[in-house]
């Protein structure tokens, strides 16, 4: 794995500028759509940007320059060799990953709920500052993204991290990537997976881990599962100690949502057990 990185390497510096043909918008359709669109980029295309990244960086590789000269064989290597890569360094760990950016998503579609975009906005990491009508954001360069009466998609990264980054072409429908909260180390000792889920038992964890739905506060949790709010709270904890919720701060509340592995464990016990699932919780 390490020498597919190092052939990465050129095209995805860690400062800088790199090829916005690389994050096609079919991305977000999944993988397979993302590398059919890569290797669709017109050669036109591909020359502009790879010959923008050689002069920022050192000379690129021959393979690079082939396909930069409009190469397939060089693209098809470069879908080949991110495909790889994917598998091994992104998708064992796909689901912490889907994770905090599904916890992400519901506390910004909350602030939407709760005051429309301006709260949406607002809601927003402190590398970005919403001052209507402009959304200030810490970057790397100085530079503005005038949206032209386009709208601006907002998209949670796990592996974005500091400071936002969009394309660097204009003309390109305006795409903010933005860092997604990560949790910080816990101050409490470790609670090892199988033994928490070893805990997982009764009518009250049931009712607390159907009560998150699509995301609630701990007083809101308190309120559906019908317990107190340091139960609802402890509760909570063990949930997330098994890896089943994600936590996230939001001013001075926390909002709760389901990981994968609780959505999971939901479908999973709803067909196993059916009605008498819903009686119980």
């Amino acid at each position: 794995m390490n020498g597919e990185a190092r052939l990465l390497a050129p095209l995805v510096p860690t400062r800088g500028y790199f090829p916005d043909f690389l994050t096609p918008a079919e991305g977000l359709l999944g993988m397979a759509d993302a590398l059919a669109a890569l290797r669709e980029t017109p050669a036109a295309r591909l020359c502009d940007e790879l010959s923008r990244l050689s002069t920022a960086t050192r000379p690129l590789p021959s393979w690079i320059r082939a396909m930069a000269d409009g190469d397939t064989r060089a693209l098809g290597r470069l879908a080949g060799v991110l495909q790889r890569y994917y598998e091994a360094a992104v998708a064992p760990y796909w689901s912490r990953v889907q994770g905090r950016i599904e916890a992400d998503r519901a506390t910004r579609g909350r602030a939407l709920l709760d005051g429309g975009a301006d709260r949406l906005l607002a809601s927003l990491p402190p590398m970005m500052r919403w001052r209507p009508p402009v959304l200030e954001a810490d970057y790397p360069v100085d530079r503005d993204l005038h949206l032209g009466g386009r709208g601006l998609l907002l998209l949670p990264s796990y592996f974005c991290r500091r400071t936002p980054v969009t394309f660097h072409n204009p003309d390109l429908t305006p795409v903010l990537v933005y860092p997604v909260e990560h949790q910080a180390p816990r101050l409490t000792p470790h609670v090892a997976p199988e033994r928490s889920l070893g805990r997982l038992v009764g009518q009250t964890r049931s009712a607390i881990l159907q009560g998150v739905g699509v995301g609630c506060t701990t007083s809101e949790l308190a309120r559906r599962a019908d317990v107190s709010l340091a139960s609802a709270s402890q509760h909570a904890t063990v949930l997330r100690d098994a890896g089943l919720l994600v936590t996230l701060r939001q001013g001075n509340a926390v909002l709760h949502t389901l990981t994968p592995l609780g959505a999971a464990l939901l479908r999973g016990a709803r067909q196993a057990e059916g009605p008498a699932y819903e009686r119980l919780a």
